[in-house]
């Protein structure tokens, strides 16, 4: 263990969490508007760094730069399609968002269906948190802290115990960043770690290339540029981890479930100043996820060039920054992959609290005509978050023992979750008739039939694909249901705007350059670009 890396990460880690303390000290976090939405003040560096690193964290880190190693560029569908379909849900879906002045996605199927159903979708993203979100961020982080720092080696400790080990020091430290700091903290250390990651955490690449080529980057980008060219490859095949038809079926709507309706997400945005606020973060996050690649895929394909056969590829990045990096910049990667960890594992405990608090635990209070103020119901946030953190502490370990890749596994068990709440939300949008009783009955229906595929009868089809069918076919169920059984008074969507919702003049111009570069990318790391055979 370098004892400059790791009093680097050490010190990096400090001031982050100073500032953060600076930066939020005077803020009023004994109400639940500061605790889960900063007060609805954030600017739009806020909310964009807010979205990214909410969405960037560890396990992307590690489990992205596996696949590239493994298989090839075309895991980068992840994030560069996602511009797309950011763009659609600023335009068409944070409007309605804010103009219904909600403050939790399930609000506004309450609006639109009933509270059985608000309820119903409260609890399964609570399930998503606890077993599938968190337990995945802090099972990233403990990987890349292993490959980095060799704490089990160190340690004379097995792989197992090791990961046990990082990964309840993570979960606590998290824990009480959250408790302590709120959503403001949380966003104030996600602007932080942006703008960390986008000036020395880009220096990877090329040191990695200059360590291929023995202290050259030139002869290393000569070797990188003619051989094993087709990790490069962007454009996957049925056989790759993501083949490129998947990028207009599943992937689209798990982009738009996952950017338009998974509550830690829309959290970051809830609370922006405005709707322009809203739309212009949604744009820098978009800008951010165009430069993503650099980091979260090429360094696992650079790798393919110094790696004949690792025994764990998820250890693929850590191991290559240890390797081809100096201490101090060791130490820098590190205190980066840490806070986005954190920063991820935060937004999720605080949006897990603010779907308990919300949803459930203040409605049953009204129920019982019980009241309780403002700070009771604060300290009553924070023990839910509590017993979270200790839940999503006790499963990440168990990922361990997850076939065919971590980060596959994390999107397929996320698919069990995510898109039978997108696609009664969708119904919700584009329909006025259908009824709450076809949006259980396509809950229901979507959440077997996906677990039985992928679980218990597997089929010989992409896990994205087979969301794609289930979509289509759970739309046409709730659209009988809503012919058979229609509503007797047809849906009116209710303004009750507590915010300027004026959209931004310049969307459109920066969403059709955004677009344009994420066609650029493509056709960069294609059989027509760096994929070309030499």
């Amino acid at each position: 263990m370098n004892a400059t890396a790791l009093l680097t990460f050490l010190v990096l880690t400090g001031i982050v969490a100073l500032v953060s303390w600076l930066r939020t000290k005077k803020e009023q976090l004994n109400t639940l508007s500061g605790l889960f939405f900063a007060n609805r003040k954030l600017g739009f560096i806020a909310v964009g760094s807010g979205l990214l690193f909410a969405n960037i964290n560890a396990s992307t880190f590690i489990g992205e730069n596996e696949l590239s190693y493994t298989n090839n560029m075309s895991v980068m569908g992840w994030g560069v399609t996602a511009v797309f379909a950011m763009l659609l849900v600023s335009e068409f879906i944070m409007p309605i968002y804010l103009r219904s002045g909600i403050a939790t996605t399930p609000d506004y199927l309450e609006m639109r269906y009933d509270r059985q159903t608000k309820l119903i979708v409260s609890l399964i993203f609570l399930i998503n948190y606890m077993v599938n979100l968190l337990p995945a961020v802090l099972y990233g982080g403990a990987v890349g802290f292993n490959g980095l720092f060799h704490f089990s080696e160190h340690l004379q400790i097995d792989y197992w115990t090791s990961i046990w080990i990082l990964v309840w020091i993570m979960g606590g430290l998290g824990g009480l960043y959250s408790l302590l700091g709120g959503m403001k903290a949380i966003t104030v250390s996600d602007t932080a770690i942006g703008f960390g990651m986008f000036t020395g955490g880009l220096l990877l690449p090329w040191l990695a290339v200059k360590h291929i080529g023995g202290g050259s980057w030139q002869t290393g980008l000569q070797t990188v540029l003619n051989n094993h060219t087709e990790h490069f490859n962007s454009i996957g095949s049925a056989q790759d981890a993501i083949p490129f038809g998947t990028l207009f079926t599943g992937m689209l709507l798990v982009n738009l479930y996952y950017w338009g309706t998974e509550q830690y997400i829309v959290q970051q945005v809830l609370g922006s100043r405005d709707l322009a606020t809203c739309q212009k973060g949604i744009a820098l996050a978009c800008a951010g996820k165009l430069l993503c690649p650099l980091l979260i895929n090429v360094p696992g394909v650079l790798a393919v060039h110094l790696y004949n056969n690792l025994g764990n590829s998820a250890e693929v990045f850590p191991r290559l920054v240890g390797d081809v990096s100096p201490p101090v910049y060791t130490g820098y990667m590190a205190a980066l992959l840490f806070g986005a960890a954190l920063t991820t594992f935060n937004a999720g405990l605080n949006s897990a609290s603010t779907l308990f608090m919300l949803n459930i635990y203040q409605p049953r209070l009204k129920r019982r005509k019980q009241l309780a103020s403002q700070a009771a119901l604060v300290a009553s946030a924070k023990r839910f978050e509590v017993f979270v953190c200790l839940v999503a502490m006790l499963i990440a370990p168990m990922i361990i023992f997850a076939k065919g890749g971590f980060y596959t596994y994390v999107q397929k068990v996320g698919g069990l979750f995510s898109i039978p709440i997108f696609t009664i939300i969708f119904v919700g949008f584009v329909t006025r008739r259908v009824p709450p009783v076809a949006a259980k009955a396509g809950l229901l229906f979507f959440i077997v039939t996906y677990g039985i595929t992928q679980f218990f009868l597997p089929v010989p089809l992409h896990f994205l694909h087979v969301l794609a069918i289930l979509f289509v076919l759970t739309i046409v169920l709730m659209l009988a249901i809503g012919k058979w059984k229609p509503l007797d008074i047809p849906y009116e969507r209710r303004l009750s705007a507590p915010l300027d919702v004026t959209p931004w003049k310049s969307r459109h111009l920066y969403a059709v350059l955004l677009i344009l570069g994420a066609i650029l990318l493509y056709l960069l790391f294609s059989p027509l670009g760096l994929a070309k055979q030499p």
